[in-house]
């Protein structure tokens, strides 16, 4: 939501009717986790580049700060058959892919309802993750699932797809992005927390925060010009590497042990 008040000091929280309805709590808040956490042996792990610069503007600068990625199973997401075209009788229109577990603003509803209107007729929207509530505001002709079955199904939907579009407005990484690219579905995402670091120019595009028109462009543009034909190539980057992941946290552990 764009709010400051973190780095020196909450009070008056813009979000207090998330979490009370009655009592805003942000400053005692603040001023007891910052008591608690000043004086501590301690190493900040951030899952990315972008949380790592937040970090270092709040209370807890003083700390030395490590970035290691979220990782993924890459033994699940790969590329695999599917008979999703089939199943929801897409034809040969381009599926354009959304994925998410908690629909809203933050995760970029609007803006797929939004490209509902203005993407041709050979585009088919597909979202996961929705909800009856979420199904009212969608379009009849948007695709909706509210779940996957296993990550297998998942990763089947992905790989099937033609482009993965995160239009995410808070993200701390993305690991939706890293999914689709070992599925070899390159990406179209916002610029927009740590998302963007999901995608290099190999794989994917990044557009600025809400341009919607950009957005369009990138959408077209990969879908049309068969661009990122090796989009899976970049999630297979150690970084994003569940095991791989793992072995960092095992290695800083071993380090400040010893």
């Amino acid at each position: 939501i764009g709010c400051k008040k973190w780095e020196d000091g909450c009070g008056n929280c813009p979000q207090k009717k998330e979490y009370s309805w009655f009592f805003d709590r942000s400053k005692s808040n603040f001023e007891k986790k910052k008591r608690l956490f000043t004086d501590m042996d301690l190493t900040v792990v951030t899952p990315s580049h972008w949380l790592e610069e937040q970090v270092k503007q709040s209370f807890l600068h003083k700390y030395e700060v490590k970035v290691i990625h979220n990782g993924i199973d890459l033994k699940v997401f790969r590329p695999r058959e599917s008979d999703f075209r089939g199943k929801y009788h897409c034809g040969n229109k381009y599926i354009v892919l959304g994925v998410a577990f908690d629909w809203g603003n933050k995760k970029g509803l609007d803006v797929f309802i939004e490209l509902a209107k203005r993407l041709a007729d050979q585009y088919q929207i597909v979202l996961v993750g929705t909800n009856s509530k979420v199904d009212q505001m969608l379009p009849p002709y948007v695709i909706s699932i509210h779940r996957t079955q296993n990550q297998v199904q998942l990763a089947e939907i992905y790989s099937a797809a033609d482009v993965f579009v995160n239009p995410t407005r808070e993200e701390v990484l993305g690991l939706t992005n890293i999914e689709a690219l070992a599925c070899g579905t390159p990406v179209v995402t916002f610029d927009s927390g740590g998302s963007p670091e999901c995608i290099d120019e190999t794989c994917g595009i990044v557009v600025p925060k809400n341009d919607m028109d950009a957005m369009v462009r990138a959408i077209v543009e990969i879908c049309t010009e068969n661009k990122f034909e090796k989009g899976r190539k970049f999630a297979y980057a150690n970084k994003f590497d569940a095991e791989v992941v793992y072995e960092q946290y095992r290695m800083l552990y071993e380090t400040e042990d010893g």
